[in-house]
């Protein structure tokens, strides 16, 4: 399984950016897909998840009503849309994926991308 995570970049405070995660060797619409992102000083902290149909979704406080999650089964894709960014979103955003039931738990993801760096400036 290879997830490879793009669209990152440098982008002023208040600015959008989509990042898409193309996946390849797992079929995502049988999968439950999320978004993380570091934290100083812990683990990678849970950003938004998707279910296997795309139906539902999930975000972490600190970017829900900004961020987005979406896939297109087509096209075997995940994108997180993210607007209204705020230099604290400065991160690495990685894509992962989970063969079991949903959870926004990290270890739990089995798969993961290399990331894709954000950065807002204020």
């Amino acid at each position: 399984v290879q997830l490879v995570e793009s669209g990152g970049g440098l982008v002023q405070a208040g600015g959008s950016l989509r990042l898409p995660c193309a996946a390849s060797g797992r079929t995502i619409r049988y999968y439950i897909m999320g978004w993380f992102r570091p934290v100083p000083g812990k683990e990678r902290e849970f950003v938004a998840r998707i279910s296997r149909s795309g139906g539902v979704t999930y975000y972490a406080d600190s970017v829900k009503g900004r961020f987005t999650i979406s896939k297109d089964n087509a096209k075997n894709t995940v994108y997180l849309q993210m607007n209204s960014l705020k230099p604290e979103d400065t991160a690495t955003y990685y894509c992962a994926t989970r063969s079991g039931p949903v959870t926004i738990r990290v270890r739990e993801y089995d798969y993961w991308g290399q990331g894709t760096q954000v950065t807002v400036s204020s």
